[in-house]
């Protein structure tokens, strides 16, 4: 990706992609921990790939937690595996 994409790394699976590929989960200047669907949010950013494998993993080694320094709220992962589930993930 030598065209100047910006490269992310899963939480989950720790490899590397473009952001296209992955949803982003914020930690706002406000301290909330929020879904960032526009990519845009402000403030402290995780990724994880659309894959319930890689959620899962991100969730049980809290690599969320320690990528956002703050703990990730369980209904942050709910929200993501219903919004996988919406789209055949």
């Amino acid at each position: 990706m030598s065209n100047g994409a910006k490269i992310r790394t899963c939480c989950g699976c720790r490899k590397a992609e473009g952001k296209a590929g992955l949803i982003r989960i914020v930690r706002t200047p406000e301290g909330d921990v929020i879904l960032d669907r526009t990519g845009k949010a402000n403030g402290r950013g995780a990724y994880v790939h659309a894959d319930a494998a890689c959620l899962a993993k991100a969730e049980r080694s809290k690599a969320l937690d320690r990528s956002l320094k703050c703990a990730v709220p369980e209904t942050i992962y709910r929200e993501i595996e219903k919004e996988l589930a919406d789209n055949g993930c």
